[in-house]
């Protein structure tokens, strides 16, 4: 538990001086091919990209998707569950040996466990609205902070490597990297898979902290009207 709180206040504690500032709304946002090279420009939905981000729910989102990470599966049997020791192993008095009454005594070798893991449910429950509001402030506060970007034909990327990394060093983008797109595409997949820190998932599957967990998003043009 010790490490999920440090890991919820590594991602929550550097964007908690940006989102006291006042949230710069984009209208109009630069579309980039495959190549890097601008395509024209795409207008972001003010209701998802341009609110002003709730701090208190997106460290809340954190916390609640940390907690459920975790599924405490760990289990140990107690001297009721350890089996053998049903008669005692020696009589009460007169052999010059401490009393024993079993043999899975916690004291003994093979013995039962003395408050040991059970598994436990600790599942934490957010809401479908609290959790809706979470990636709206997710979002927008990722687009704020310049970190989205639009791609337009990603179905036209080649499932080379090559390709991936060329389209990141063009728009400059460093650091982990996480595209979406409105549904599965293969080649994209296969193109990305060995570049390191570098993540593709659907719009579907998007919450806030995954959002936050990546320094810069990449949407296909189709994503953006998937996402509305």
């Amino acid at each position: 538990m010790h490490s999920k709180k440090i890991e919820s206040n590594k991602i929550t504690k550097p964007i908690s001086k940006k989102l006291t500032q006042k949230v710069k709304v984009t209208t109009n946002f630069p579309v980039f091919d495959i190549n890097g090279a601008k395509q024209g420009v795409i207008n972001l939905p003010k209701e998802i990209f341009g609110q002003e981000p709730n701090k208190l729910l997106l460290a809340q989102a954190v916390r609640v998707y940390l907690a459920n990470m975790s599924t405490h599966k760990s289990s140990t049997k107690t001297r009721a569950e350890v089996r053998g020791g049903g008669t005692k192993p020696w009589r009460q008095k007169g052999t010059g040996r401490a009393r024993a009454g079993s043999i899975r005594s916690p004291l003994w070798v093979g013995g039962g466990v003395v408050f040991g893991p059970k598994p436990r449910n600790t599942k934490l429950i957010l809401s479908k609205k609290m959790k809706k509001r979470a990636l709206i402030s997710a979002l927008s506060f990722k687009n704020a902070d310049g970190a989205v970007k639009v791609i337009s034909n990603f179905e036209k990327l080649e499932p080379k490597t090559k390709q991936a990394q060329q389209l990141l060093n063009k728009l400059e983008i460093h650091g982990r990297t996480l595209i979406i797109l409105e549904d599965t595409k293969p080649n994209v997949k296969l193109a990305t898979r060995n570049i390191p820190g570098l993540s593709v998932d659907l719009t579907a599957n998007l919450n806030a902290y995954e959002v936050l967990a990546h320094n810069n998003l990449l949407f296909s043009k189709s994503a953006i009207e998937d996402i509305k």
